[in-house]
């Protein structure tokens, strides 16, 4: 991803503000479900980081993990899911709910996908049948987004 990605400007700090949140999809079937934990920037609408996997605090660690240093000083943005307080500093992390409007992208980005990419619809007869194709097609989708962003 830190092909396609735009670096903050340090002197801005608000350009390093992230919205975070996660959306449900399955892998063969509804009872294999996929977390994807999605950090998606405020400034340039591009997606700095994901992870897949459940919605443990283990997994949100992992996630925040695969946050680039740059972005990890940001002021981040989300729901109320508790995994998010335990891993993210509370100076750093604003819970807020949608009727805020604060992770107002973040949520309409993951009406993006579920649009564009047929096997992330909730009701659906494309499912992944594999995790590597799960990720594969996620991780293409992600990065010609992200090129898509830059101009």
């Amino acid at each position: 991803m830190s092909t396609t990605l735009r670096q903050p400007d340090p002197q801005r700090p608000a350009t390093s503000a992230l919205e975070l949140d996660e959306l449900w999809s399955f892998v063969l079937k509804k009872a294999n479900k996929r977390w994807v934990w999605i950090a998606l920037c405020r400034a340039t609408r591009q997606v700095v980081a994901y992870f897949i996997g459940d919605r443990s605090a283990d997994a949100c660690r992992q996630f925040w993990e695969r946050v680039p240093v740059t972005y990890r000083s940001g002021h981040c943005y989300s729901d109320f899911w508790e995994a998010y307080q335990k891993v993210i500093a509370a100076e750093q992390h604003t819970p807020c709910g949608k009727d805020s409007g604060q992770t107002a992208h973040v949520e309409r980005w993951n009406n993006t996908l579920r649009q564009r990419l047929a096997r992330f619809v909730r009701k659906t007869l494309s499912f992944s049948k594999s995790e590597l194709m799960h990720e594969a097609c996620l991780r293409l989708f992600l990065h010609r987004y992200n090129l898509s962003c830059l101009s």
